[in-house]
C-alpha cells in the first residue's frame, strides 16, 4: 500500500476546495490521505453538508475505505479502491453546492474505464461555488477538448435557502488526457446578460439586468429576465462572454441585504476586469483547470492559460497539486500588465 499523505485543511486558503481537490487526486492516483484541520480557520470549521456529501460520493465510486465521517468533524482518513464507473446518485440535503460535488468525483470517473451517469440534488446556483450554467457553458467544453465528454441536463434549479436542485451528469471517459493551450481568447463573438427569478417579482431581475446594460453601455437586446422553476425564492444574474476560444462566465447571486443593483454591480466590476485585460480565462476558471491540466501533466501533456493574477485559492489548490503529482508549475508575470501565464507540466 503507498504511504498515507497528510494534508494540513488549514493552509492557504484553507477552506473546503483542500479537500474536495485531495479527495479526487487520492482518488485518480490511489495514494491514501489523511486531512487535519479541515476549515479550521472558518467561521464554522470541519466539514460542511457539502463537503460530507463529497466525501461520502467519493467513498461510493471508489469502495474506500474511511475514518471520521461526520458533519463537523476537523478530520478524517480515506483510503481509496479501485474506481468503480456505474450509476449513482448523491443528495446535499441542503442548499450546498451540488456542482462542487460533481467536481469532486468527476477527475477519478473521468479517467475510469467505462461511461457513467451521476445524478445530484443541492444548491444549483449559490455564492461562493460555480453555477450550473458556468460547468455548462465555461468548463465541461474544456474538458472536452483535453479528452472526456460529459452532458449535462438540469431538471430543477436550487437556490439558498431551500436548495433542492437536480441535474445528471452523463460522463464518457478517456484513456489519455490531451495537451491545453489556452493563450489567446479570440474575437468577442456574443455578449448578453440573463437574470434567473424563482418565486419572486421579476422586476428584480430586471433592474439587475438594466444596471448591467447602463454600467457596461451595452444594448436592451443583450439582456433578459427569465423566470424558472424551484423549491423555494432565489435569484442570480449572469454575463455569458462568448469569444471564439472559451467562453467566460461570470455571475453574481440575489440575497437578502444588498439591493438588486448592487448585486448587479459585483457582476459589473468583474466583468470589466476581465473585459479591460487579455486574459483568456477568468480567476474562477483558473481555479478550475488546474486540476485537470495538473492530471494531463502528469500524463506526460499539460497545457497552458492566460490568466488574471492568480487568487489564494488557486495559489493553495497548486500546492495540494504538487503534493500528489509530479509537476513542474510556472506562473509568469506577463510585462506591463497584471496578468500571468500558468504551464503545467511533468517534471524532468
Amino acid at each position: 500500500m503507498s504511504p498515507v499523505i497528510t494534508i494540513d485543511g488549514s493552509q492557504g486558503e484553507g477552506g473546503g476546495q483542500i479537500v474536495r481537490s485531495s479527495l479526487a487526486l487520492s482518488m485518480v492516483t490511489g495514494q491514501p490521505i489523511q486531512i487535519d484541520n479541515i476549515r479550521a480557520g472558518r467561521k464554522k470549521p470541519g466539514l460542511k453538508r457539502q463537503h460530507l456529501t463529497a466525501l461520502q460520493a467519493a467513498v461510493a465510486i471508489s469502495n474506500a475505505e474511511v475514518e471520521g465521517v461526520e458533519p463537523g468533524t476537523s478530520q478524517f482518513s480515506f483510503t481509496p479502491q479501485a474506481v468503480q464507473p456505474g450509476e449513482y446518485y448523491f443528495s446535499v440535503g441542503t442548499a450546498g453546492s451540488a456542482t462542487l460535488v460533481l467536481q469532486t468525483i468527476l477527475p477519478a470517473l473521468m479517467l475510469a474505464d467505462a461511461p457513467s451517469t451521476v445524478t445530484i440534488e443541492g444548491g444549483t446556483h449559490n455564492q461562493w461555488a460555480p453555477p450550473y450554467d458556468f460547468l455548462e457553458r465555461a468548463y465541461l467544453p474544456l474538458l472536452k477538448r483535453v479528452g472526456p465528454e460529459v452532458e449535462l441536463t438540469l431538471h430543477r434549479r436550487g437556490f439558498f435557502p431551500a436548495g433542492g436542485g437536480k441535474f445528471t451528469a452523463y460522463i464518457k471517459p478517456c484513456g489519455k488526457l490531451k495537451q491545453l493551450d489556452l493563450l489567446q481568447r479570440g474575437t468577442l463573438k456574443k455578449k448578453t446578460v440573463e437574470a434567473l427569478v424563482a418565486k419572486l417579482p421579476p422586476k428584480i431581475g430586471n433592474r439587475e439586468v438594466q444596471t448591467i446594460l447602463r454600467h457596461l453601455r451595452w444594448p436592451e437586446s443583450q439582456g433578459r429576465v427569465r423566470e424558472v422553476d424551484s423549491i423555494g425564492p432565489g435569484n442570480i444574474v449572469q454575463i455569458f462572454l462568448e469569444f471564439a476560444n472559451v467562453c467566460e462566465v461570470i455571475s453574481a447571486c440575489g440575497r437578502q441585504g444588498p439591493p438588486a443593483e448592487a448585486v448587479a454591480k459585483e457582476a459589473v466590476v468583474e466583468a470589466r476586469e476581465f473585459l479591460d485585460s487579455s486574459a483568456v480565462v477568468g480567476q474562477h476558471l483558473a481555479d478550475q483547470l488546474l486540476l485537470i491540466l495538473g492530471l494531463s501533466a502528469a500524463q506526460g501533456n499539460g497545457g497552458a492559460f492566460r490568466t488574471l493574477p492568480l487568487t489564494q485559492h488557486s495559489l493553495t489548490h497548486i500546492d495540494v497539486l504538487k503534493t500528489f503529482l509530479d509537476l513542474d508549475i510556472t506562473i509568469e508575470k506577463i510585462k506591463e500588465s497584471n496578468e500571468v501565464i500558468v504551464r503545467l507540466s511533468k517534471s524532468l
